[in-house]
């Protein structure tokens, strides 16, 4: 057996994990789009629980990679990879959590974010998939998910502007607030997508 075939069973596994943090996050953002059409406490429970089969997911990876010499991808390629598709999952987490606690309700704003978020986390999810057998293909997901994080941002201005548009009552001051905070959370989010088809590219460029 050649030094190859040796490492190929190990080479996998990294693949196989962060195609399995990719799908996680696209149930966990499927979820998170049903809450924001109608906010409860099945729709929240399945986002949170998205959120904590994903970390188990990563924290197997980086005891992998500990203990791993030779790795498919560079590791660090590996490890931002794995983080940045984590982070949008803690994202969407901590949007639910502070929903939760601020008792705020959806808006179009909101929904129309996390739309565009979860179709960008099935863009990330295809180009994990295409990653090993069809770079290119892969490559061509990742643009994708970089255009949709483009849209949100272009979505969070307008419902930031439309917040500073209201009445100055200390209602609408308190609501505002409230919302910011939200559309800062999917804000970021959609950064760390960003980020995950950024890496993307870059192990793309490595292996072509």
């Amino acid at each position: 057996m050649g030094l190859r075939e040796f490492f190929k069973p190990r080479q996998d596994k990294f693949l196989q994990s962060l195609i399995a943090q990719a799908e996680i996050t696209l149930a966990g953002m499927a979820a998170l789009e049903l809450y924001m059409k109608k906010r409860s406490d099945r729709h929240a429970a399945a986002v949170i629980q998205a959120e904590k089969d994903a970390d188990e997911v990563r924290r197997i990876l980086i005891d992998d990679l500990n203990r791993t010499f030779v790795t498919p991808i560079d590791r660090e390629d590996i490890f931002a990879l794995s983080r940045a598709i984590d982070d949008v999952m803690d994202y969407a987490y901590s949007t639910v959590e502070e929903m939760q606690i601020l008792e705020v309700e959806p808006n179009d704003f909101l929904r129309r974010i996390v739309s565009l978020l979860h179709d960008a986390a099935n863009e990330i999810h295809l180009a994990m998939l295409r990653l090993k057998e069809n770079p290119g293909v892969a490559s061509e997901h990742a643009s994708r998910a970089k255009a949709l994080e483009n849209r949100v941002e272009r979505v969070y201005r307008e419902a930031v502007a439309d917040l500073f548009s209201g009445p100055d009552d200390v209602h609408h001051i308190m609501e505002m607030l409230k919302l910011r905070e939200i559309y800062r959370h999917l804000s970021n989010c959609a950064d760390r997508g960003d980020a995950a088809a950024n890496v993307i590219h870059d192990i793309v460029v490595k292996m072509t």
